[in-house]
């Protein structure tokens, strides 16, 4: 398995749980940044270890916008395979200002087209003003990290050409739209991921921890009506295509 979208700077534990994840079958993760600071911080963990690779972006829930020299210059490092985690949001009280959102979202996605990166989108609340960005940059790829929507919105993003990853809330009771999707998407644009430590699949507590992807894993396997080996190969492959720096 590969889990595309972790953020090992908030997690207390990291080292620990990478090691627990990885006798389980997880072979790679992409750490992503949400800052400047954070974004090195994943950086220093892929320089450091072979199995992880990094994101580097500016999430909405900044107060000010980013430092794009300082992220072109992350973004050149062989180890960042995505710009990432950015995107707009219109729910949480500690998010940037709207219009301030969609400048530093819009200028990500003008450094990811620079850079030959895949963008990794965080949406809330704001699926519409997410692809007016997106649509407005041709040529753009990526992916709808944390799935969470429904299939009329899932379909408007895979005609663009993005990826959507699937992470703890495909587990959940309630979610039965979100396990649609996942089953009636095509199979060639599935990826999945913790977004730990948040993300908590159904029957856990505390904090999302990356071993638990093995629970995503499994609801989506038996979605798609696949093993868990043969969703792990179609996984890697899916990965390997989008974030082309990527090495397994």
């Amino acid at each position: 398995m590969i889990d595309t979208h972790i953020h090992l700077d908030q997690l207390p534990d990291a080292a620990a749980q990478l090691e627990e994840a990885r006798g389980l079958g997880v072979e790679a993760f992409i750490a992503v940044g949400v800052d400047e600071k954070t974004s090195a911080l994943a950086l220093d963990w892929a320089r450091g270890n072979a199995f992880v690779w990094a994101g580097v972006g500016h999430h909405p829930l900044n107060r000010t916008g980013p430092d794009l020299a300082r992220l072109r210059a992350l973004c050149q490092d062989p180890r960042v395979v995505a710009v990432g985690e950015v995107g707009l949001d219109a729910q949480d009280p500690e998010r940037g200002p709207e219009a301030a959102q969609r400048e530093w979202f819009d200028s990500c996605c003008d450094l990811a087209l620079e850079m030959s990166l895949p963008v990794c989108v965080h949406i809330r609340e704001t699926a519409q003003d997410v692809y007016d960005v997106l649509a407005g940059h041709p040529g753009l790829g990526g992916v709808i990290h944390y799935w969470s929507l429904g299939w009329e919105w899932a379909e408007r993003f895979l005609e663009l050409g993005f990826h959507l990853s699937f992470s703890g809330v495909a587990t959940r009771a309630t979610q039965h739209q979100v396990r649609e999707v996942a089953r009636r998407m095509p199979p060639e644009r599935l990826l999945l991921e913790t977004d730990a430590p948040w993300g908590l699949s159904r029957g856990r507590s505390g904090s999302m921890r990356a071993a638990w992807i093995l629970d995503t894993r499994q609801v989506i396997a038996e979605e798609r009506q696949l093993s868990g080996p043969e969703l792990d190969e179609l996984e890697w492959g899916n990965a390997l295509r989008l974030f082309s720096r990527l090495r397994r």
